[in-house]
């Protein structure tokens, strides 16, 4: 039984003709998805592809039709709860297309997201959408353009390429946190992000090369600077890429001449990291410091007391991700641009009100 298990042969499109009785053109259109047959034989030349357990050579098909079947998908971190939300908007959409996807998973390096890319191009695949490490090393994107596969940026955005792009309203949606801290009386508002830098301290925002975080952080500032804020930009800290690094940041606001009141967790990731660096040092949330996360993921309302969060309806980001992007290859002619979901603030505990005496 073994033996007749590992040498059992792939079912050829020739194996479903001849037992459809119709001509090996015929089946592969059918097959295919491509040309004109009627009914009958689709009916007829399925059955038989059923009845043998055929399964389709997705490389054969795509030098054939030139479709693949395959959108490809390149994320900065499946860890985080962010992506693996638009992960499943993206692939319901693909899905109900009749679209398969590939993932891959870049860690936020640039490196590691040209391979993917070289690798997914390598797959024929129809078209992709990425969410770029960087959004100034932009040569690989351009690549993608320059061999005509589309391409949709998702979560982050870069003008001069010219493509689609679905984002957070993030400007926005850190405002509107920060507006939220000060109405609460703070005035010392810190902002964690897991970007990788050179040093921590923010010295010119134009340096920040993810414009997710960049027009976060301006949002925030803004915010601050509108109230009469001074100092704000003290009290930005990059580099919370993992839990030692993120222990290490907040214990140096913390321990600062003048620590801030209250902390914006750039995602979840971040918001659970510093979560966890907050109860390592014995500190009660609110009683000792506020907190907001971006990111109502499920860690925010199981916590003594649940996280405030900025909500983003990133499963609806990824549906509407893949549904420009199969929009671009039906042909449709629509306007080349970027498609910004909103974000809501969800009030929780995590926020305690301040006297000017708390300052």
């Amino acid at each position: 039984m073994e033996e007749s298990l590992t040498s059992k042969r792939s079912v050829t499109v020739a194996d479903v003709a001849r037992a459809a009785n119709v001509s090996k053109a015929t089946a592969a259109r059918v097959l295919g998805g491509y040309g004109v047959v009627s009914d009958r034989v689709r009916e007829q030349v399925l059955a038989a592809a059923t009845a043998l357990e055929y399964r389709p050579n997705e490389l054969a098909r795509s030098m054939t039709t030139g479709k693949s079947g395959i959108i490809g998908v390149v994320v900065g971190d499946i860890e985080n709860a962010f992506f693996s939300l638009a992960v499943r908007g993206i692939s319901d959409v693909a899905r109900m297309a009749g679209f398969n996807v590939i993932i891959a998973n870049s860690g936020e390096e640039i490196e590691a997201e040209k391979s993917a890319v070289d690798l997914l191009i390598g797959k024929r695949v129809d078209g992709l959408i990425v969410t770029p490490a960087r959004c100034d090393r932009m040569e690989h994107l351009q690549d993608i353009r320059r061999v005509g596969v589309p391409l949709v940026l998702f979560d982050r955005t870069i003008p001069e390429l010219g493509v689609d792009a679905v984002t957070g309203d993030d400007f926005d949606a850190a405002a509107s946190a920060t507006r939220h801290l000060i109405a609460m009386g703070h005035r010392r508002i810190a902002y964690i992000s897991a970007m990788d830098a050179e040093s921590e301290f923010l010295d010119d925002i134009s340096s920040i090369s993810n414009s997710a975080v960049r027009e976060r952080v301006e949002g925030a500032l803004r915010e601050q600077a509108n109230a009469g804020i001074e100092e704000a930009r003290h009290y930005v800290r990059l580099g919370a890429t993992d839990q030692p690094k993120t222990d290490g940041v907040v214990e140096r606001l913390l321990q600062d001449a003048a620590p801030p009141t209250a902390l914006i967790a750039s995602d979840s990731l971040v918001g659970l990291r510093v979560f966890k660096s907050l109860q390592t040092l014995g500190l009660s949330i609110p009683r000792d410091i506020s907190m907001i996360s971006f990111l109502d993921a499920d860690w925010t309302t199981v916590t003594t007391p649940p996280i405030t969060v900025i909500d983003q309806p990133v499963y609806e980001m990824g549906k509407e991700a893949a549904e420009r992007l199969i929009s671009r290859l039906s042909g449709k002619d629509i306007p080349i641009g970027r498609a910004t979901i909103k974000t809501s603030l969800i009030p929780r505990g995590s926020v305690a009100s301040l006297s000017r005496s708390d300052h």
